[in-house]
């Protein structure tokens, strides 16, 4: 990344001329500041993630409330010598901005621009970039004992974590051993009472209860000891005025010379400075996508909006839920973003939000099963790999109707690796007893979850990604449970579509059908247990080629692959998916692309198969090497 200080005014990007932005090119900027300068500095950092922002989309509500508490935190303590670490990392904008990389932002989750994370990659300054909550209080434990072992005299590791964050159980484990240690480690707890939604459970009325002191609270320096915290180990100091940076300085040198685990307490307001995210009680502005820097809202499109999957999910969910009495919901703090808004309205009763704590939220589903109800788990598909030992030891084995539906499947897109939910089917494919299912359109899915639901004799889980569900896709006939889309007199391939990829193999199908070979394409529907119908398809075809939106490693492609071999069908198979790695962050259709799943790689790599090549080298259109 280039730094600003590299940059003369005249080639500074848009945004950044006539701001004080210019002069930050790191932290030591950032305490040069004069005093009286900081709330301009506050104002000019927010004007200036307002603009970038809402121009390339992004988390926006986050960071509009960390502007004064991250300035606070660079001037108090010396990154990176001592660690900042943000969890989740959603909220290290500024951070980013304040270690010298306003200069990057025209690219933010761009391919191959600044990531929406932090990254190790990008910055000395950025310790950890796994964006998902709850992990940097553990973090935070194991680098102030690396410190302490190391004879690391006078560093400090500060972890700034947010209330919703703060309700996964990873928290309050680690809150158990770095209480119970003298290490410096400060734990800045930035309270806006939300997640995606308002925090809830106990540990949100006992921050309420800090926030408005009674006769039985503390007082402002921390020498009483009816606060948790306190109990815990930890000098507590607060509540703190978030949008204080003088304020939030001072206490941040009090927790610093303390040299001992301290948690400060700091109010923010999510959205702080721009008006349509402060009210914001849906919390659409939490991450927007291109969106009028003075309204917040979405630029209008002509027509009607198509249907998210999500969108579709709800409906269908509300659907099953008006008929059936025994259907209960049950989320980890994403009741909008995972589509169970709808259900919650109308039946709240029966909608269970846990807050950031998908392992509880699993096995508590567990128990509502064993309870004579048939739960729905939603969550995105990056963050149930979290609870796979619950799924597995909690919900499998006792052969539970639990159905888990998986949004923002496969490659998400801007927000990277950490949010890819690229390893579902790889993991919950071992399970024993789960079904999968994979929709390949918004009519499926309603079908799919009806299905899914019906069943009782064990878990079920109903994966789709993130974005427009598009058309329907009509069948040729139907085989059992496996829907024919597209059949050749000449068995000479078989197409194996997982899913919305579907479109994608028929379009390869036509393209191969020009150059005279015969491809059938099958659409299993559900993935696992292989059906018998698609077993038999496979050993009437000369060659099977399956497409996944998943990890090639143990994915379904493999599964099939393995189930081909126990039935001793010796028809050859070759699997495209994602591969073992990493992926970055960019547009998903590119980054299916990068990993050959498009259809004129598909059409390349069966005329590889066909021709006894294994390994399949692409070619993108431009002529270079891929």
């Amino acid at each position: 990344m280039t730094e600003l200080s590299e940059a003369s005014a005249d080639e500074q990007p848009t945004g950044l001329q006539g701001t004080r932005l210019t002069t930050i090119a790191g932290p030591h900027d950032v305490r040069a500041v004069p005093t009286g300068q900081l709330a301009a500095l506050a104002q000019d950092i927010r004007t200036f993630l307002i603009e970038k922002v809402c121009a390339s989309g992004g988390h926006l509500g986050p960071n509009l409330g960390v502007v004064e508490l991250t300035i606070a935190l660079h001037r108090v303590f010396d990154s990176p010598r001592d660690a900042i670490l943000f969890d989740t990392g959603h909220q290290a904008y500024v951070h980013k901005i304040l270690t010298g990389r306003a200069a990057d932002f025209d690219r933010l989750r761009q391919a191959g621009g600044l990531s929406g994370y932090p990254s190790r990659a990008e910055s000395m300054h950025d310790w950890c970039e796994n964006s998902h909550a709850s992990t940097s209080l553990s973090y935070a434990d194991g680098l102030a004992k690396a410190n302490e072992l190391r004879g690391r005299q006078g560093r400090s590791v500060v972890a700034v974590i947010g209330d919703g964050a703060m309700t996964g159980g990873m928290a309050w484990e680690a809150l158990n051993n770095i209480g119970a240690g003298r290490r410096p480690v400060v734990i800045v707890l930035n309270d806006n009472g939300r997640s995606y939604a308002p925090t809830t459970g106990a540990l949100a009325h006992h921050l309420h209860t800090l926030k408005h002191p009674g006769d039985h609270t503390h007082i402002a320096d921390g020498r009483t000891a009816s606060d948790l915290f306190t109990r815990l180990g930890f000098t507590y100091l607060g509540p703190v005025d978030g949008h204080d940076t003088g304020a939030l300085q001072n206490v941040l040198d009090q927790a610093r010379a303390l040299r001992r685990p301290v948690l400060v307490h700091a109010l923010t307001v999510k959205g702080w400075g721009f008006g349509p995210a402060e009210g914001d009680e849906a919390d659409c502005l939490h991450a927007v996508g291109t969106v009028d820097a003075v309204t917040g809202k979405p630029a209008p499109t002509a027509g009607p909006p198509a249907a998210s999957w999500t969108s579709v999910f709800g409906q269908a969910l509300l659907e099953l839920a008006d008929a059936r009495e025994d259907l209960v919901a049950v989320t980890a703090s994403m009741l909008r973003p995972t589509g169970l808004y709808p259900m919650a309205v109308k039946y709240p009763e029966r909608v269970f939000d846990v807050g950031i704590a998908e392992q509880h939220a699993v096995t508590s589903a567990a128990g509502l099963a064993m309870g004579g109800f048939h739960p729905i788990v939603a969550l995105y598909s990056t963050f149930l790999t979290r609870a796979v030992d619950q799924v597995l030891m909690d919900v499998a084995l006792h052969r539970l109707p639990v159905t888990f539906v998986l949004d923002r499947a496969g490659i998400t897109g801007p927000d990277g690796p950490s949010h890819h939910g690229m390893w579902d089917t790889s993991l919950l494919g071992m399970v024993p007893g789960l079904r999968i299912a994979v929709p390949r359109d918004g009519g499926q899915l309603r079908s799919l979850l009806r299905e899914a639901t019906d069943h009782e004799a064990g878990p079920t889980a109903v994966r789709f990604p993130k974005g427009t569900a598009g058309p329907g896709l009509q069948t040729v006939r139907r085989a059992g449970s496996v829907d024919i889309l597209s059949e050749s007199g000449i068995r000479d391939v078989l197409l194996v579509s997982y899913g919305p990829l579907a479109s994608m193999c028929l379009q390869a199908a036509a393209q191969l059908t020009e150059q005279g070979i015969g491809v059938s394409v099958a659409d299993p529907r559900w993935a696992t247990p292989a059906a018998p119908e698609l077993l038999e398809l496979a050993a009437r075809h000369r060659l099977v080629v399956t497409v996944e939106d998943n990890s090639r490693t143990g994915g379904l492609g493999s599964t099939l692959a393995q189930h081909l071999a126990d039935n001793a069908i010796a028809t050859p198979i070759r699997t495209l998916g994602l591969p073992r790695a990493f992926l970055p962050h960019g547009p998903r259709e590119q980054l299916l692309a990068d990993a050959g799943l498009s259809a004129r790689q598909i059409v390349h790599a069966v005329l590889r198969a066909r021709a006894g090549k294994s390994h399949v080298r692409i070619t993108p259109s431009d002529g270079s090497p891929r």
